[in-house]
């Protein structure tokens, strides 16, 4: 039996420090900041678009 990835939940986008809310990813400058950029080892890639930057 194959087990099955563990989809990243909306919790483990964000960090609440003092109150506040910060997101650990950087957002799609295309899509606006709903859309979260998916970090990979040398560059940010954005699923929806396919908006990429390079580190």
């Amino acid at each position: 039996m194959v087990a099955k990835k563990k989809r990243p939940q909306i919790h483990d986008k964000y960090v609440v420090s003092g109150g506040n809310l910060t997101r650990k990813n950087k957002t799609c400058p295309k899509c606006g900041a709903a859309v979260f950029l998916a970090n990979h080892k040398d560059r940010w890639i954005c699923g929806k678009c396919g908006y990429m930057e390079k580190k």
